[in-house]
Parts: C-alpha cells; sequence; structure tokens
C-alpha cells in the first residue's frame, strides 16, 4: 500500500480508503470489513453522520474499537435530517457544525476528527460563517483538518480561495472525468482530491457488463456508447477494475480513492485490483476511449 500526503494536514492517508457507506449494519460483517482492510493497510476510513442517520458512525466507531490511534478517520456534516421522516434539509451554519461534531464524536467513539467535512455546499450558503465553524473546532482540538465534499466548480473555488480545506472529496472515474479540468488548479494551491465513485458504481469491475445491461445509461454514456466503452477498456488491460483505481490515482493530485465494500470478498477484489500493475501507456489508452466532458453546471 502506497500513502500519501492529505494536502496541507500534514498527515498521511492510504491510497486506498475505505468508504465506509456500502458497511452492512450488522456489526459482526460491518467488523470483518473494518479487520480486513486493515490487515491490508488500509488506513483513512471515511464516513458521515447523514448515513443511516448516524448508524454508519455507530458502526464504525464499535468496529475499530481500541484501533482508532492506527487510522485516520473522516466524516462529513451539513445534512440536517429528521427522525420521523425522510425530510433532509441542508444546514451548513456554523451554530449546526458545531454541535454535529460532538454527536459524530460520540457514535465514532473518539474524542477528535482527523478530517471533518461539509457534505455538499452551495454558492448562496455563508461560507464564511462555514469555515469559521472549522477553524474554531481546529483550535477547540476536536478536529485535525476539514476539508469539503463537492462536484461544484463554484463552491470548490470558493474554498480554495479562502479557506484552509485539505481536501476536496469529488466524484472521479474514468465514466466520469469532469474533475480532470480542477485538478492542476487544486494541486497547485497545495490541496488533494480523495476519488469517490472510482469503480463507477460497479461498471469498472468484473461484473461490469452484466451491470451495465440492468443500468442502461450512465451520466453522459447511452446504453450503446456504455456498452462499447467497456469493451474497449476490457481491451486495455485484462484486469478493467485494476485499470479504473490506477487511472484514478495516476494523478499525483488524487491522494486517495474511496472505494467502498460490503464484504470480505469484495474489500479483497479491490485491494487485488490495487497490486496489479498498470502501465502509463495503457492509462492514456483508456482516457483516449473515454469521454472527457466539463461541468455544465454551477460554473459562475
Amino acid at each position: 500500500m502506497k500513502y500519501n500526503t492529505l494536502g496541507t494536514s500534514g498527515f498521511e492517508v492510504s491510497e486506498i480508503a475505505l468508504g465506509c457507506m456500502s458497511l452492512p449494519e450488522d456489526p459482526k460483517q460491518a467488523g470483518a470489513i473494518i479487520d480486513e482492510a486493515m490487515d491490508n493497510g488500509v488506513t483513512y476510513f471515511d464516513t458521515a453522520d447523514f448515513y443511516g442517520k448516524g448508524k454508519n458512525e455507530e458502526i464504525v466507531g464499535g468496529a475499530l474499537g481500541n484501533r482508532r490511534k492506527d487510522i485516520i478517520l473522516a466524516s462529513k456534516v451539513g445534512n440536517e435530517w429528521s427522525e420521523d421522516s425522510d425530510e433532509v434539509q441542508w444546514n451548513p451554519t456554523k451554530a449546526y457544525i458545531k454541535e454535529q461534531i460532538h454527536n459524530s464524536l460520540r457514535r465514532l467513539k473518539t474524542d477528535y476528527l482527523d478530517l471533518y467535512q461539509l457534505h455538499g455546499g452551495m454558492i448562496s450558503d455563508n461560507s464564511e460563517e462555514t469555515i469559521e465553524a472549522f477553524e474554531e473546532l481546529k483550535k477547540e482540538g476536536l478536529i485535525r483538518a476539514y476539508g469539503i465534499s463537492s462536484i461544484r466548480p463554484n463552491v470548490i473555488r470558493r474554498f480554495l480561495n479562502n479557506s484552509e480545506i485539505a481536501s476536496i472529496m469529488m466524484q472521479y472515474s474514468l465514466l466520469d472525468r469532469r474533475p480532470e479540468e480542477l485538478l492542476p488548479e487544486i494541486g497547485q494551491a497545495g490541496r488533494s482530491v480523495v476519488a469517490r465513485g472510482s469503480l463507477a458504481k460497479g461498471l469498472l469491475t468484473a461484473e461490469g457488463f452484466t451491470r451495465a445491461e440492468k443500468m442502461g445509461d450512465y451520466l453522459q454514456y447511452g446504453s450503446n456508447q456504455l456498452t462499447d466503452t467497456l469493451k474497449k477498456l476490457t481491451a486495455i488491460h485484462d484486469n478493467i477494475h485494476a485499470l479504473a483505481l490506477h487511472s484514478v490515482l495516476s494523478d499525483n493530485t488524487v491522494a486517495a480513492a474511496a472505494t467502498g465494500a460490503s464484504s470480505p470478498k469484495q474489500l479483497r477484489e479491490t485491494l487485488q485490483a490495487y497490486q496489479q500493475l498498470v502501465s502509463t501507456q495503457q492509462i492514456e489508452e483508456a482516457k483516449k476511449a473515454t469521454r472527457l466532458d466539463r461541468y455544465e453546471q454551477h460554473r459562475d
């Protein structure tokens, strides 16, 4: 496992992170996945208070037990949910963030987070208030660094220019290369990207063709174009899973790929793919075979 410094945070994270949203609710099953991750050098675990209305954080906290000091733990805030309904409100206010950190810490059974991320963001938000909240949490020792999870160029640039964010989590894969227009800007600012969705809902795994049949379209790919693209990618490398991971990780701005797993077997497949060799030429060919789209919205 390779480890990279996460932006301006000063700490290192494993290139393969465990995105915890897919963990089973059964504590034993979830614990087996976290054990598998740690046994294979994964040190970076990412959750959110929104996942399962806090249940996911509880599962992660319980599974980590006394190993908290051995890992980098990240969570997210901003989605205010109702206990009694499916209603969710966006709340990036200072008061809400500073209240919710204590709930996340309690559920995760820890007294600090390594990384606390704003789980979204809009240009209409009072970002100064949001940034102030994160900065105060750093001074109070409740978080070590903060970041955002966003695919909106205008929001990303606002935080790049006006805050000390360490990282930006973005959906980035061979089938969604929109972040590439922002990677140089983010890297030059000394920040890192954490890629999510790098396997494109399983399309970029051994089950890709089966999933494509069920899914039909994916983003800007129509069903026929999607199938044709998967064929081209499998002709470039015999393990499309490996090609997908290394293509995303090939840019120095990307510190880690956060991949989900609902079983130890699924995680092992990702870790085995990560260990496979993928050449620079194969990555270049993969990019020639895929679309390079731009973000059409939230630019100004």
